[in-house]
């Protein structure tokens, strides 16, 4: 058998990494785990457990609204009307209700602080309020304090039945004739002036919120305050987005918790970091050429040379045989389930030999010797040519 002379192999590319040349070290786990850690440490600053809200928003049921102590007051006969402008609460003004007023952007306009000055409604003023001076009746801003549980330490029936609040922020300083709670050592926290309207300020109103409500004696007092009459005009900030407490309907976006946006960027660099860790390099095909070229012949050859050194003739007899049944089968019209009766039979009318003749030749005993099975092969190729050329 000729061999060809061996051709130079195509040099082997890499299509994939391998997990020494990705991991080596541990430095790529490391890294990813690194990276896993800064987005959460990202989520958890910008997201966190904000429950910011609107503060004091009677429509608002984060910590800093005010939504459950609105609940209460109505429950108990007190019709809440939530406004969001200074033209609202003028057009609800009457001699028996009362307006609960924050520090709201409003008031810094002159004209809006006016107009809610000539009402005739009663005041519960919360915080530092700009234009104190327009409607506070002569009560006046002192310097601020802290904000944490006092004692009333006066008579005002509101504060005392209420007992001790969680309250602070601004002092004020009172005409003759005020009243004044929960002091310290800048000023008290609650005063209240009674004239042609009562007027109530205080210093912050953290005890009227959804998260303080339920502290010391923040509800009594907070319901003796702000449910004092029938109907309580509380004046909150304009609504910014369609989405907020009053504004109408919102967008499912809207609805959407203020930490998805967040959850699903870190998910999306999960999938990524997952996606980069699997990542596999796909080059171009790698044609590889074999070192040694066999034309057909000799391999046909080299079979026939291993079957007579192992005097294997019966086997050879038999790849002779089915060979030749796989090749006639068709030119006879049948199919592959043929039985050899019939293959024998059709081949044997098709050429005009005995049909025992051809049954001995196609599906007969092996050969006892190489003369015998020298003879088969030419057997098999006369009733071939003969089946092809009939």
């Amino acid at each position: 058998m000729t061999v060809a002379p061996p051709r130079e192999a195509a040099a082997s590319v890499p299509v994939s990494p391998t997990a020494r040349s990705m991991w080596r070290g541990g430095r790529g786990i490391a890294v990813i785990g690194a990276l896993i850690l800064l987005v959460s440490v990202v989520t958890v600053l910008f997201t966190g457990t904000s429950t910011e809200g609107r503060p004091l928003d009677p429509a608002d049921t984060t910590l800093n609204g005010s939504k459950a102590l609105a609940e209460i007051l109505r429950r108990q006969g007190v019709r809440v009307e939530r406004v969001t402008s200074v033209e609202e609460a003028v057009r609800l003004d009457g001699p028996d209700r009362l307006m609960l007023i924050s520090a709201v952007p409003q008031l810094f306009d002159p004209a809006a602080a006016r107009a809610l000055a000539a009402t005739r409604a009663d005041r519960l003023l919360v915080g530092a309020i700009p234009s104190m001076e327009e409607f506070g009746a002569g009560i006046t801003l002192k310097e601020r304090t802290s904000v944490r549980s006092r004692e009333p330490r006066c008579d005002l029936p509101a504060a005392a039945l209420a007992g001790g609040a969680y309250i602070g922020g601004a002092t004020y300083s009172v005409p003759r004739g005020g009243v004044t709670c929960y002091p310290d050592d800048l000023g008290p926290s609650l005063a209240r002036v009674t004239g042609a309207r009562t007027v109530t300020a205080v210093g912050d109103g953290a005890f009227m919120s959804n998260q303080r409500l339920a502290e010391d004696g923040n509800a009594a007092l907070a319901i003796n305050l702000a449910g004092a009459r029938p109907v309580l005009i509380w004046l909150v900030p304009p609504d910014e987005t369609p989405g907020s407490p009053g504004a109408g309907t919102a967008s499912l976006v809207d609805l959407l918790p203020r930490g998805i946006p967040w959850a699903v960027l870190q998910l999306g660099v999960a999938v990524l970091l997952v996606a980069l860790w699997r990542v596999r390099r796909l080059g171009p095909v790698v044609v590889e050429r074999l070192p040694v070229v066999v034309r057909a012949a000799e391999t046909v050859e080299g079979r026939g040379r291993l079957y007579r050194a192992r005097r294997a003739r019966g086997q050879a007899a038999a790849a002779l045989r089915a060979a030749s049944v796989a090749r006639l089968t068709p030119r006879l019209g049948l199919n592959a389930d043929a039985t050899p009766e019939q293959i024998a039979a059709i081949a044997a009318a098709r050429t005009g030999r005995e049909p025992t003749w051809v049954r001995a030749v196609m599906f007969g005993p092996p050969p006892s010797d190489d003369a015998g099975l020298v003879a088969l092969a030419s057997h098999l190729d006369t009733l071939e040519r003969q089946v092809r050329e009939p």
